[in-house]
């Protein structure tokens, strides 16, 4: 048996192990089996995610995210807020509260204050409106936007009522978002800068309590369809009650200095045994 010591953190209801390669030898050769394992919430830590942190030539830290059915993910907001976090409270001075962080989708800034940590995204691309889907028989318009992992954002009324298992997962495994399928996002307005989102997640294969960029992609396209981007901050409640607060800058269709805020927290440190 041999032990692994991880860290466990959430971020606006997104958990996470975390888990530091750089300072010691590594017992894993597969992290995404170690994920599968680790993310069982019945007989591992349980989680939405395993973040695996490396040494970076290019920031302060890399940060690899591997989802709880064993997928590697490009990049995850609310797991690089907690790596951030992670970051500042091992050397709690001023310049480590600015941690950069390496991803597959880019380089990362961060802001870290106390248990609010706020992340700058990599400029979003990709964005499609309107694209007609069919599901069940039903034509919805989806709307399509990358923030460093695709989402599909639907906008609804009732969001409580909405099957987002079931409705969620046909989404993101249809044809016309193949191959790497997408995370789904189901949106309701609550006012001119407010929205309500619940997301189903490729990997996870289910609803989680928050998604970071999730959250970002609704803000950015709610913005881009009501035409009220006067504040340039967009709130977003989440399934689990908390808010994240997107800021941005929009020229026509293009989007930069894209900012994720909200809180993140340590929950506790531990050892699993593989």
């Amino acid at each position: 048996m041999k032990k692994i010591k991880f860290t466990k953190m959430v971020a606006t209801g997104n958990d996470f192990v975390v888990t530091e390669v750089r300072s010691q030898k590594s017992e894993v050769k597969n992290f995404s089996d170690l994920a599968e394992k680790i993310c069982n919430r019945k007989y591992g830590v349980g989680a939405d995610g395993l973040l695996v942190l490396e040494k970076s030539k290019k920031a302060d830290i890399k940060m690899r995210i591997f989802n709880a059915d064993g997928s590697e993910a490009e990049m995850c907001g609310n797991g690089a807020r907690c790596a951030a976090l992670y970051l500042s409270s091992q050397k709690p001075k001023a310049k480590s509260q600015k941690p950069k962080i390496e991803t597959k989708a880019g380089i990362l800034d961060s802001l870290v204050k106390k248990e609010n940590v706020r992340i700058k995204l990599t400029s979003p691309c990709g964005l499609k409106l309107g694209i007609p889907v069919l599901i069940n028989g039903c034509r919805l318009e989806i709307n399509f936007i990358n923030t460093g992992v695709p989402h599909a954002v639907i906008f609804v009324e009732g969001l409580d009522k909405i099957d987002v298992a079931t409705v969620g997962s046909q989404i993101r495994y249809h044809k016309e978002f193949s191959p790497k399928g997408v995370n789904v996002d189901f949106v309701e307005a609550a006012g001119n800068d407010s929205i309500n989102v619940r997301t189903y997640e490729r990997g996870v294969e289910g609803e989680t309590l928050a998604c970071g960029t999730g959250s970002v992609a609704s803000a950015l396209v709610f913005g881009l369809l009501t035409g009220d981007l006067t504040h340039r901050r967009i709130n977003v409640r989440t399934q689990s009650g908390e808010m994240l607060r997107i800021y941005f800058d929009k020229k026509v269709n293009n989007f930069s200095n894209v900012w994720l805020e909200g809180k993140a927290e340590i929950v506790y440190k531990g050892e699993y045994y593989v």
